[in-house]
């Protein structure tokens, strides 16, 4: 039986990626970071893993569902940060400022209808933000990085309007992720 690893995102506008892709290229060091590439930057509203069809249609029915509850909304991308946090980055984001509340009801809309299918909820606050980078290797170097963050607090990578939800297919290869679109919810319908 095959199996799909899903997720469900949102897409940012082509400015947002391209003001991210103008930061990882001022935070590009000797550390081993593996750098997101501006083709696949998204919002991820939930990682649902390795799925069998059924499943995958069952994730493409629920976020028709989810997406539909919510209004169309704009959010804007601006400063920077790390996961778990700056002194250990494992995680390098770009965060969401303006769009967060609505990106929470997003969020809470879809993740409520995946729960109606089975699919388990989320038990932490759901943290908007666009990841630009995954640190490899801990230690001193990784905390310099970290620490290079803080002078990009106020960066602004720009605003996209939200008007749908995506689930990925997700295939990943050692040039990095390759993402397949499977379905496209809009919002508000």
């Amino acid at each position: 039986m095959s199996r799909t690893r899903t997720f469900v995102a949102v897409d940012v506008s082509d400015g947002v990626r391209s003001r991210a892709a103008r930061l990882i290229t001022h935070l590009r060091s000797e550390i081993k970071v593996s750098w997101v590439a501006p083709a696949n930057m998204h919002i991820t509203l939930k990682f649902l893993g390795d799925q069998t069809d059924e499943a995958v249609a069952a994730i493409c029915r629920a976020v028709q569902e989810g997406a539909a509850a919510v209004d169309p909304f704009e959010f804007t991308c601006q400063g920077a940060g790390a996961f778990p946090d700056i002194r250990r980055p494992r995680t390098l984001w770009v965060g969401v400022t303006e769009g967060l509340e609505e990106f929470r009801q997003l969020h809470a809309a879809v993740d409520a209808a995946l729960a109606r299918q089975r699919f388990p909820q989320d038990r932490q606050q759901f943290r908007p933000h666009l990841t630009i980078g995954r640190v490899r290797a801990a230690g001193p170097q990784a905390q310099s990085l970290g620490e290079a963050l803080n002078a990009y607090q106020d960066f602004d990578a720009g605003s996209t309007v939200v008007d749908e939800v995506i689930v990925y297919a997700s295939e990943l290869a050692p040039s990095g992720p390759t993402y397949e679109v499977l379905a496209r919810a809009p919002l508000g319908a």
